[in-house]
């Protein structure tokens, strides 16, 4: 598996954040923490558990806001913004969830449905099944389409969840631990996807993973998150290349062989 070179619009910054800060009472989470994202780029983001990752692409999709510092999504300040203005905002951000968050009461159909009625009413029937079988063959799911989620595989699950958020034709995709809980080939195949999506739709993307498989293979860039600030950014091996313990960690974790 390699990863495709991706034309990336550097000129172009979709998201900016300049010395975020974000606390819960003495917890301090976030702190002056500053990273651009362009267009055209996956930016992995890595870190401990409660290191903030959560936290901060809650901030990025205006679900939480931060207690001081700057974020800019597609140049408008998140925190400024009406209700209104970040409902439009949110039209452009799509979030794929860790757990898939389908309606498990809805069928496939029905789930990829509901945010064309909520968001476009204006569309015909016609044109909202040719929207959902559309998106269901480019993640290779067309044949799910009158399946209920309880029938779906775990992979499944993440590749409806996913194309549910593209339906709406999303200029930037939040990915919340794209292959956790799936076995080896199923994570594969969920790399591939975030790598075709990002072609296909020419997405913008921020994912959170602990899998350095997946880092590795979808990631222009790596963030690595440590002490509520970005402690290392660069391409994979340039960040990996240190004997910084804490940056370390991850990879041995994930790749140290047996002697």
């Amino acid at each position: 598996m390699k990863k495709e070179p991706i034309r990336i619009e550097k000129n172009d910054v979709v998201i900016s954040i300049d010395d975020l800060g974000k606390s819960f009472g003495s917890l301090q989470v976030l702190r002056s923490l500053s990273l651009q994202v362009y267009k055209g780029e996956n930016m992995v983001l890595l870190g401990r558990s409660a290191s903030g990752k959560s936290v901060l692409i809650k901030i990025i999709a205006g679900l939480m806001f931060s207690d001081k510092g700057s974020v800019k999504v597609l140049g408008r300040e998140v925190g400024q913004l009406s209700t209104k203005e970040l409902d439009v905002l949110r039209l452009k951000i799509g979030f794929s969830f860790q757990g898939s968050a389908l309606y498990d009461s809805m069928t496939v159909r029905e789930n990829l449905e509901f945010p064309l009625i909520r968001n476009k009413r204006h569309l015909t029937r016609h044109e909202t099944d040719r929207a959902i079988e559309g998106v269901l063959q480019d993640v290779g799911l067309l044949e799910t389409i009158d399946q209920w989620p309880s029938e779906l595989s775990g992979g499944q699950k993440k590749r409806v969840g996913i194309a549910r958020t593209l339906i709406l034709r999303p200029e930037i995709m939040l990915y919340d631990e794209p292959t956790s809980g799936l076995d080896p080939v199923t994570s594969l195949e969920i790399i591939n996807l975030i790598n075709e999506v990002q072609k296909k739709y020419d997405t913008s993307s921020i994912i959170i993973t602990h899998d350095l498989t997946c880092a590795k293979f979808t990631g222009e860039r790596i963030a690595v998150l440590l002490n509520g600030t970005i402690g290392r950014l660069g391409s994979f091996d340039e960040v990996f290349d240190t004997d910084d313990p804490a940056i370390r960690g991850f990879y041995n974790y994930n790749f140290i062989k047996d002697s």
